[in-house]
């Protein structure tokens, strides 16, 4: 081979081992020759602004593309500062990205226009895909959620964070029973934004066979009977959204706090706690059992007030995130 091409081969090589955006956007710089390595060795593409760049040259420069992270809107998009249908939509990406990139595994969406349309070429265009991440998303439902645990078989990331979801409880598709009835790859399930209800048997089920699940957030419709069940299927969570965290009594009586107290105690991987959407301070002692191994803790629902908060952090001496809103 030609001494350009050995070098080459070489620089490619070497350049499997850069994995820092900055640091590949530099070498990338150094000359013509880097400039085609970077691009050829580069597996995670990042676009900060949707506009930036136009889907076609971005997929025309990165032919290995494992992973896509896509932002749309601008950051004061979140305190409601943008009109309604000001754009960042995605279906020209998803478009663009399906025939570029066969193998894509991963993408995560930030603040952009996702239909149910466009969440069902994930499966059609990617047959190796494993995760998704929409953050503060909106224009999807429990459809497109359907299409995605039935079509992505090898799934092992479903992660909804903070998206504006809107939709008729008469709409709403069964979308927890749609994943597969053998066991699962699913590392992590976050859908505490999803405000409607859903299947709660089929996600007692699916947590059952996920045997690697370490992270799981739950939304407001899970009661604290509830989340006891799914605490006993998966006892190695590390990451862990409680849902309502109130209880709703059924034909034994409501739960006691030390019966909640003992599934707490069984957790002892939980390193992260959120949810408490519409929390009962009442049984906010049943989390003392966990608080000692907790680096992270997210009250920013619970509605608590100082008398309440002060017992809980007490105990949590390891702790380096914390949200909270005092009443």
């Amino acid at each position: 081979a030609p001494p350009d091409q050995v070098l080459e081969n070489v620089l490619e090589s070497v350049l499997e081992f850069l994995t820092a955006a900055r640091d590949r956007n530099a070498a990338s710089l150094v000359c013509r020759s880097w400039y085609r390595a970077e691009a050829q060795t580069r597996r995670e593409l990042f676009i900060g602004n949707c506009y930036a760049v136009s889907p076609r040259r971005a997929v025309e420069r990165f032919g290995g593309v494992r992973a896509v992270v896509l932002k749309g809107k601008p950051r004061f998009a979140d305190f409601s500062l943008v009109p309604h249908g000001w754009g960042a939509n995605v279906s020209p990406w998803v478009a663009a990205l399906g025939p570029a990139y066969p193998r894509l595994e991963r993408i995560c969406l930030k603040r952009m226009t996702v239909s149910d349309d466009e969440l069902a070429l994930i499966p059609k265009s990617f047959p190796l895909f494993k995760e998704l991440s929409l953050v503060c998303c909106d224009g999807f439902t429990t459809r497109g959620l359907a299409v995605i645990a039935e079509g992505c078989r090898h799934l092992r990331v479903l992660d909804l964070t903070e998206d504006y979801f809107h939709e008729e409880e008469s709409e709403v598709v069964d979308w927890i029973s749609k994943f597969p009835e053998c066991s699962t790859s699913l590392e992590s399930l976050v859908f505490d934004c999803v405000s409607v209800p859903f299947n709660f048997e089929a996600l007692e089920a699916l947590v059952a066979r996920s045997p690697a699940l370490r992270r799981l957030r739950v939304n407001d419709h899970v009661s604290i009977e509830q989340l006891r069940r799914l605490m006993a299927r998966a006892p190695h969570l590390t990451h862990l959204g409680t849902g309502s965290f109130r209880s709703e009594p059924g034909p034994g009586g409501a739960l006691s706090v030390s019966e909640l107290a003992t599934s707490f105690a069984a957790s002892r991987s939980l390193v992260c706690l959120s949810g408490f959407l519409d929390a009962n301070a009442a049984y906010l002692p049943a989390i003392y059992q966990v608080c000692a191994n907790l680096t992270s803790l997210n009250f920013s629902f619970a509605g608590l007030t100082d008398e309440e908060f002060i017992p809980v952090i007490r105990h949590c001496v390891n702790l380096r995130t914390l949200w909270v809103s005092i009443l």
